[in-house]
């Protein structure tokens, strides 16, 4: 039985008994926290879910032949993550990796709409259900433990805007990705900027526009049912937020060198996303083939060298740890609460897959190596200060105002 037996040659911290699918009990780990116990419900998975365990586990869990009898997923998914190491250093793991780093994903314009619509395309109830009430699905930023989501996602737009230098009259804006137009309103409301978002979901698109006609903001808050491929124009500005984990690998070089093409001589924009901090690696099987087709994450070491045969320059970087781990927990317990809401609209299968996914992601931002990076890039050095005070100075004035009830732009 090969799965039972990676379990005995992997786990070594934590505490997993696992109930095989004859009905054998088996025990693994140290003793220690977190414990779970695990049911597999069939006997073909005492072999199959060895396979490939990234992939094959997700879908078991999904179609509800492994069950958790004691302990939550997120315990059993902690203990995973805690004893991976162990896992990468079996030999056929390693064999795997290897070739799965030489995969590049391609994107071309049309698989890129159809990957959209696979996920945004979804129903609206289901994304009110767990986002806050701007639907920013992306990373949230908290200034402090007391923070909850919906404040964690103001402060998260705030501190994107603070990068862009945005204190200039008459900016055109061009936000890349712009989901359901949260980020493109707010950046016109608070600045008086004129913004383009560019988003490939039907479903989106619908959502921004209205919204920027309920707003009054129709006239300087635009959004293109369009891929950034197509895009003509160019501005002083240039954001893009949680879309640059769509782009694909082999496009990279394609997406930066488009980017300078967008912005103006003395141009900057600001680029926020999902990474890895270790060697570049393919992303989660499980996540590419069941919520996100398409999606790849970089490392840094990909991303630098593509803005580098762009010719642009790298003015700044931050790296955001734990606060997509945090933004994770709120998105899963928000989502655990509507539970039965979301199989109304879908079903019990659908909600077992999002939980996995959902639950998955947090452990990888908790306990490995995901992180969410925002480099901000220029075409000329002096394009922006010499010191970060600016981002400081901005974020406080304007955190200062939003508390007043008082808008810059007005």
């Amino acid at each position: 039985m090969l799965f039972p037996a990676i379990l005995k040659s992997i786990v070594r911290t934590g505490s997993v008994r696992l109930i095989d699918g004859a009905g054998k009990v088996h025990e693994y780990g140290d003793g220690t926290a977190p414990h779970c116990t695990i049911r597999l419900g069939a006997r073909h998975l005492d072999y199959t879910l060895a396979l490939n365990p990234e992939l094959s586990i997700g879908q078991a869990y999904t179609d509800g032949l492994l069950t958790i009898e004691e302990g939550t997923l997120f315990d059993f998914l902690e203990i995973a993550a805690k004893n991976y190491r162990n896992f990468e250093q079996m030999a056929w793991f390693s064999l795997l990796s290897r070739i799965m780093r030489r995969l590049k994903q391609c994107n071309p314009i049309d698989r890129a709409r159809r990957n959209v619509a696979h996920h945004y395309d979804l129903s609206g109830q289901l994304y009110d259900l767990f986002l806050d009430k701007d639907r920013q699905y992306s990373c949230a930023y908290f200034t402090s433990a007391d923070d909850d989501l919906e404040a964690a996602q103001e402060h998260k737009k705030r501190h994107i805007a603070s990068k862009l230098l945005l204190d200039q009259p008459d900016l055109k804006i061009l936000d890349i990705g712009s989901g359901w137009g949260g980020l493109g309103l707010y950046l016109a409301k608070e600045t008086g900027a004129d913004v383009t978002g560019l988003t490939l979901s039907v479903e989106q698109h619908k959502v921004s526009e209205g919204r920027a006609t309920a707003a009054g903001l129709a006239d300087r808050a635009r959004f293109c049912l369009r891929d950034y491929r197509e895009e003509l124009g160019q501005y002083d500005r240039v954001v893009s937020v949680g879309m640059f984990e769509h782009v694909g690998k082999r496009n990279y070089d394609e997406f930066f060198a488009r980017l300078g093409d967008f912005l103006t001589p003395d141009g900057v924009a600001l680029l926020h996303s999902i990474g890895y901090s270790n060697a570049p690696a393919p992303i989660n099987p499980f996540i590419r083939k069941y919520i996100f087709p398409g999606a790849d994450i970089p490392s840094l070491s990909e991303v630098f060298a593509s803005v580098e045969r762009a010719g642009l320059i790298v003015t700044d970087v931050e790296i955001l740890r734990l606060h997509y781990a945090d933004t994770l927990r709120h998105w899963r317990e928000r989502f655990m609460t509507n539970r039965q809401r979301i199989a109304a609209l879908y079903d019990e299968r659908f909600c077992r897959m999002w939980e996995f996914y959902l639950v998955l992601c947090e452990i990888g931002f908790r306990f490995r190596s995901m992180m969410v990076f925002q480099i901000q890039l220029a075409k000329r050095a002096d394009a922006v200060p010499f010191t970060r005070d600016y981002m400081v100075n901005w974020e406080q004035a304007h955190r200062m105002m939003a508390n007043s009830g008082v808008r810059a732009a007005e």
